[in-house]
């Protein structure tokens, strides 16, 4: 048993030291999100189960706070409205239950946080085509081979593959994004603060 779990831990380290190449994008993501809440844009966020809470947490820290004291920052979890959802995914399909909430809460120069460890998950994916019809930005985390969000994505989006087949270890790494995403607003934001 003991074996079980240190193999847990060493496989997640290796595909956190994997993931490290992933640092010049995660910043472009950061940068991306830090620049549209500045000029007044929101980050909408959306994924299934596991990748659902990451959708949560990250709005959370930006509505309250990581780990700096800074205002609250506007984000809104898609996953979180349980009468939406089932009123959407009832009258419309499951398919429907993100990309429907986008079509109302999305602006041009809004966020779309798209989270799916297997980069294919339909409801995110059309999330992703609401995005781009209302004139958002998407910041895709995923995994394995980026499924069909990689391919759907535009040149200005950013695409955060974490070079892993285990839907565990994608998550592990999907968490330290977050909180690399949330550092880097933190940052960006108190740094503001402080200037004026």
């Amino acid at each position: 048993m003991r074996a079980r779990v240190e193999k847990h831990f060493t496989d997640s380290i290796a595909v956190k030291q994997a993931s490290l190449a992933l640092a010049p994008a995660i910043v472009r993501a950061g940068t991306m999100l830090v620049e549209s809440l500045e000029r007044g844009g929101k980050v909408l966020s959306c994924g299934n189960g596991g990748s659902a809470a990451d959708a949560q947490h990250f709005s959370s820290e930006l509505l309250g706070r990581f780990e700096a004291e800074r205002r609250s920052l506007p984000a809104v979890a898609l996953s979180t409205d349980t009468s939406t959802l089932t009123a959407v995914a009832n009258d419309y399909g499951y398919e429907r239950v993100f990309a429907r909430q986008v079509s109302s809460l999305g602006n041009a120069g809004d966020v779309l946080l798209a989270i799916s460890t297997s980069g294919s998950s339909p409801n995110v994916l059309e999330a992703i085509a609401a995005a781009h019809d209302r004139g958002m930005s998407v910041v895709a985390l995923t995994g394995r081979d980026g499924g069909r969000m990689g391919q759907r994505l535009r040149p200005d989006d950013v695409e955060l593959r974490v070079p892993s087949e285990r839907t565990a270890r994608i998550q592990e790494v999907h968490l330290l994004i977050v909180h690399s995403l949330c550092d880097l607003i933190d940052a960006a934001f108190t740094a503001d603060e402080r200037a004026t």
